[in-house]
């Protein structure tokens, strides 16, 4: 979980180009589910996706709107000399039924719309979260390497003021040392970047530390089985597609439907065409010829779209099958990595570091011995972390190529 300094410079350096609510309310531990609970509540990106349905409901009343009377008022010379008249617009084909169901299919679209982004959302919490967790994990390990370091050095100097060892070890043994404390000071940097960037998804101050209560064990033993039926059945990207193909065939509805001519049904009253009359009155009725447009266009574009979107459905499909399964097998191939390392080398690891230890203290190995001993121990430890992290990145892609929480 390497990052580049100035990135960790530009995380730390958040807080003063940012300052935020003193206020704000921070529990003092939260676990994973709790987080994305959080963020689902109050993150803004979904508080903006959530808007977009009043805007859809909106669009619902427009399309049950219908179409207004035209009234006509003549004067003229001739006889008659006035004329009042008033025609109604009758829509044909269905016409206004079709539009609510675009505008009621656009409601649905946009919910669908709501869960892709909480899922999007859910996955950079699990990423945020358990990046924290394993830095404060690293930090861990690398604290206890130094303090594994100060015991050595600790040795050589008494071993050395009893005259059993050169000055050379000693020198050897705070170098060690030194080292070690360099790691923690980059892997506390770390910590604090993770945290910044974890604070900032949760919209909480981004100098807040609440404790992390889910542990990193819970990366282990996180389910697959069955994933790929679940997505199938749930992936939101997918419900989102089928409700912009369900909405699309609205359209194509409605374009068909456009093709058929409206009826204009109208009446008029005369006045002052005496002395043949003094009141009279004619009725009209008009219809738009379709000779040269015939809305057949309208209904390609429609079609075309609804075409687009059914080979994008198909297309994501196969295509999401195949990252879950390819997911699935990352994971179950880190997970298994990690677990040896668990079980096996870091239990061998600690073993050699105590022997090497006491080695030591009795004067049956010297300083290099020890150096070197102590040097696997670190690099098992965090070979075994770095396990884990590689497992957590498989596990957020899994996440996200299926669309669904992880069991």
């Amino acid at each position: 979980m390497r990052r580049h300094p100035l990135a960790v410079l530009a995380l730390l350096a958040l807080p003063l180009a940012f300052p935020v609510s003193a206020g704000a309310q921070v529990p003092q531990a939260v676990t994973f589910e709790e987080a994305v609970t959080r963020t689902l509540v109050a993150h803004p990106s979904l508080a903006a996706a959530r808007r977009q349905r009043a805007v859809d409901v909106a669009g619902v009343a427009v399309a049950a709107e219908r179409p207004n009377p035209d009234t006509t008022v003549e004067l003229a010379r001739e006889t008659p000399k006035r004329a009042f008249g008033v025609s109604f617009p009758w829509e044909l084909g269905g016409k206004r039924a079709r539009r609510l169901a675009v505008a009621e299919a656009a409601v649905r679209t946009g919910e669908a719309a709501v869960e892709v982004e909480g899922a999007r959302l859910r996955s950079e919490v699990r990423r945020a979260y358990f990046d924290l967790a394993l830095a404060a994990a690293r930090l861990t390990t690398l604290q206890d390497l130094v303090t594994l370091a100060g015991r050595a050095r600790d040795t050589a100097r008494v071993r050395f003021d009893a005259g059993d060892v050169p000055r050379l070890e000693v020198v050897e043994a705070e170098l060690a040392v030194a080292s070690a404390e360099t790691d923690v000071v980059l892997a506390a940097g770390q910590v604090r970047a993770a945290r910044i960037a974890l604070n900032a998804l949760l919209q909480w101050p981004l100098d807040a530390a609440p404790v992390l209560v889910t542990p990193i064990e819970s990366l282990a033993e996180a389910g697959t089985t069955g994933l790929i039926e679940r997505a199938t059945a749930r992936h939101p990207e997918l419900a989102m597609l089928d409700r912009s193909i369900e909405e699309q065939r609205a359209k194509v509805a409605l374009a068909t439907s456009m093709r058929r001519p409206d009826l204009v049904p109208g009446a008029t009253l005369t006045q002052g065409a005496q002395p043949e009359f003094s009141v009279g009155w004619r009725a009209s009725l008009s219809v738009t010829l379709p000779l040269f447009t015939t809305h057949e266009a309208g209904v390609a574009v429609e079609q075309a779209m609804l075409d687009k979107l059914l080979a994008e459905r198909l297309a994501l499909s196969v295509t999401m099958t195949g990252m879950v399964a390819s997911s699935v097998a990352a994971v179950d191939a880190q997970r298994g990595a990690y677990l040896r390392y668990r079980d096996g080398v870091v239990p061998r690891a600690t073993e050699l570091e105590t022997l090497a230890q006491d080695s030591y203290r009795l004067g049956q190995t010297g300083m290099p011995a020890l150096l070197r001993a102590l040097e696997a121990t670190r690099d098992v430890r965090l070979r075994t972390l770095d396990t884990l992290v590689q497992l957590h990145v498989a596990l957020t892609e899994l996440e996200r190529a299926a669309g669904v929480p992880l069991p």
